[in-house]
């Protein structure tokens, strides 16, 4: 299987790290022309200049998505996209009774409203033209809601929902919608995270992250955290023309740890 984007537009959003970046690389060394997107002018530029080489088919935009301002500049600059990858999104432990009205609201206005804004931003576009991907980058805490960040886990679950409300709307246009579920992956945030633990035990930051799995996330298969590389395989398999048939779908990359048949 050859997977070739070459001539298509893509837009990753919050891709200036983690499963991010890993998607818009593998997406540059697939073909495509990606628009990257950060929060910050270093940030974008660092991530540019770590891409080397591929960078020259990369651009990047500055502009915080998480409200209605930031997705109108974007579209103003970039009025077309063939493959949108809704990426964007935080995380953090946090209590239930201790996480204030303004969390609840900036983690929507960030994992779920950016998304809902992109989408309705470029999906028409993809209509017209016959072909496009929408793919909403969740995670298996929609499905396994964590008790230590529940309104995390409630965003993640409203991507799936509007992933697959999206994929019917758009049924027969040649345009698929997915979500793609990670489990614990060694992002940059994840990392930091660990980071204590890492200084503390004086272990790789691999052993830490297998050890957090196997305490945190019991039900894992593969006992380890997955690496960024192995969650962008995915979102990229799903956005190629190869995955033509599959939309409307929630595909895990969790390492197993929903224990679930289907």
């Amino acid at each position: 299987m050859k997977i070739d984007f070459t001539g298509r537009h893509v837009l990753v959003t919050g891709s200036t790290s983690g499963i991010g970046f890993a998607t818009a690389k593998g997406f540059l060394e697939a073909g495509a022309n990606v628009v990257l997107n950060g929060r910050s002018d270093s940030s974008v530029q660092d991530a540019l200049q770590r891409l080397g080489g591929l960078a020259a088919k990369a651009e990047g935009f500055v502009g915080d998505l998480s409200n209605e301002a930031g997705c109108r500049a974007l579209v103003a600059k970039y009025p077309r996209f063939d493959v949108v990858i809704n990426n964007l999104g935080i995380f953090k432990l946090e209590d239930f009774f201790e996480t204030p009205d303004s969390e609840w609201q900036r983690f929507f206005e960030t994992n779920v409203m950016s998304g809902v804004r992109v989408s309705r931003a470029y999906a028409p576009g993809m209509v017209e033209r016959g072909w496009g991907r929408i793919v909403f980058v969740s995670s298996e805490s929609g499905v396994n809601i964590p008790a230590d960040m529940i309104h995390y886990g409630f965003t993640k679950t409203g991507q799936l929902s509007i992933a697959r409300g999206l994929a019917k709307r758009l049924a027969g246009t040649g345009v698929t919608v997915n979500s793609v579920l990670p489990g614990p992956t060694l992002s940059e945030g994840v990392a930091q995270m660990l980071q204590a633990d890492v200084e503390r035990t004086g272990d790789s930051l691999e052993k830490v992250g297998a050890d957090f799995v196997k305490q945190h996330r019991s039900t894992s298969i593969i006992q380890r955290a997955a690496r960024v590389e192995e969650v962008a395989n995915m979102i990229i398999y799903v956005s190629s023309e190869q995955a033509s048939a599959t939309t409307g779908a929630a595909l895990r990359v969790d390492g197993g740890v929903v224990d679930s048949l289907v």
